[in-house]
């Protein structure tokens, strides 16, 4: 079976049809979509993020060092059973997480889960119409660790 055809079967699975706050709310991450260049970073790093059918938004995220891909991960962010927003990250080589919504408007969006061990907490803050932070956050080793990656919108050709 094809990536992109198990990226829908689990959207499928984290999507309900019956979310109207939800829709609303997911309405809100529409200026998430598009490419992301990690900036400073190689040709190649950054984030995709498509919108399947208006359900849910789709994304990869990819570390290129020296020309070669180092980090990947799959991301999806879609309705829960409980009708509310999450964000389910599938890191190569790593067991899947869900973040619930914690916070969302028109600039920033944050999810949360208390007990995944770092992060606990990722965000998304556009800042104009053309830089994204993206942030992970929480404990670890009994301090407050944040990681952030700053982008840029580039052209997904």
């Amino acid at each position: 079976m094809s990536s992109k055809a198990l990226i829908a079967i689990a959207l499928a699975a984290l999507v309900t049809s019956d979310g109207s706050a939800a829709e609303s709310d997911l309405g809100k991450l529409s200026w998430l979509e598009g490419c992301w260049a990690s900036d400073g970073g190689e040709p190649g790093s950054g984030e995709r993020w498509t919108s399947v059918d208006g359900k849910g938004l789709l994304g990869i995220s990819n570390t290129i060092r020296q020309g070669k891909t180092v980090e990947s991960e799959r991301m999806e962010i879609g309705h829960g059973p409980n009708g509310k927003l999450a964000f389910v990250a599938h890191p190569a080589g790593q067991a899947s997480a869900t973040f619930l919504l914690l916070r969302i408007n028109e600039t920033e969006v944050v999810f949360e889960n208390l007990d995944h061990d770092f992060p606990q907490r990722i965000a998304y803050a556009r800042e104009g119409e053309s830089k994204l932070l993206a942030r992970i956050e929480g404990m670890q080793g009994g301090a407050l660790r944040v990681v952030e990656f700053p982008m840029t919108r580039t052209s997904c050709d």
